[in-house]
């Protein structure tokens, strides 16, 4: 059973003051605390029902974190989640270093995302279409808020990202940017190639700020044929990333043997 300091740091974790204060934060359910446990980021405690310690003995121990048993209930008025029958993680932060971009790959770059829910479905999106690499604004929400972390549904633990000021590097990248904006090329005909490039998606109001508008090089739209007066920012990176998947890759290089004869491809 969980004490009643461990109960009140767990709670303290919901504030993002305290998350950046002990460098922790919360990973909660079956599905996710299954995930961190399996990947690398370091859980520091992980309290869970008997039956889960149980199922996941095994990644429990390659973790060595310190272990509390809890009731579903105790779960539920440590957590966040309306209801919770399985375990909460107290996890480590990552250090937050600027990635080098991949080359010949896709980088999403988040400009002013405020919305909890929808970044935590971008996580899961980039996830799905296998972009593992992320740049976010300083005013993005906070990828640690545990609405982010329950909307990933586990992506945060393959996808890395970083926070800070986009302008010096989008001003250094060597691959272009696209930005999405009401009008612009038809994300349906852009034709994206095969170099990979930087995928600027803007505020869910108000769209790419100026500073960094003035840094895109190409400029994309989905086309409206309804009525609606705007997407998702979350549905709106889905359709811009399927179309870019879209784009077929470079042909295979020939198979070359040599002989007798010369060469044979």
């Amino acid at each position: 059973m969980p004490s009643k300091a461990t109960l009140q740091f767990v709670r303290s974790l919901h504030q993002k003051k305290n998350r950046q204060q002990e460098n922790l934060f919360l990973v909660e359910g079956a599905k996710s605390v299954q995930e961190v446990l399996a990947s690398s980021f370091r859980v520091e405690m992980l309290l869970g029902t008997s039956q889960f310690l149980a199922d996941h003995a095994g990644l429990i121990q390659q973790q060595r974190c310190r272990l509390d048993p809890a009731t579903p209930d105790e779960l539920t008025r440590m957590g966040t989640l309306e209801s919770n029958n399985a375990a909460i993680a107290v996890v480590h932060m990552r250090p937050n270093t600027l990635p080098a971009l991949p080359p010949n790959a896709w980088t999403l770059v988040l400009d002013d995302i405020r919305d909890p829910g929808n970044l935590g479905t971008i996580l899961r999106i980039a996830d799905w279409y296998g972009i593992d690499t992320i740049l976010c604004s300083a005013t993005t929400a906070e990828v640690y808020n545990p609405k982010v972390i329950s909307a990933s549904k586990g992506s945060f633990t393959r996808v890395h990202w970083w926070y800070g000021d986009l302008e010096p590097v989008l001003k250094t990248a060597t691959q272009p940017v696209f930005g999405t904006f009401l009008e612009g090329d038809d994300v349906h005909q852009a034709g994206f190639g095969t170099s990979g490039g930087l995928l600027v998606m803007g505020n869910e109001a108000n769209g790419i700020s100026p500073a960094i508008e003035a840094l895109v090089t190409r400029r994309i739209t989905i086309p409206r044929y309804g009525q609606a007066e705007s997407l998702n920012v979350g549905i709106a990176t889905a359709v811009i990333l399927d179309n870019v998947r879209r784009t077929p890759p470079p042909p295979a290089p020939s198979l070359v043997r040599r002989g007798q004869g010369g060469v044979i491809t």
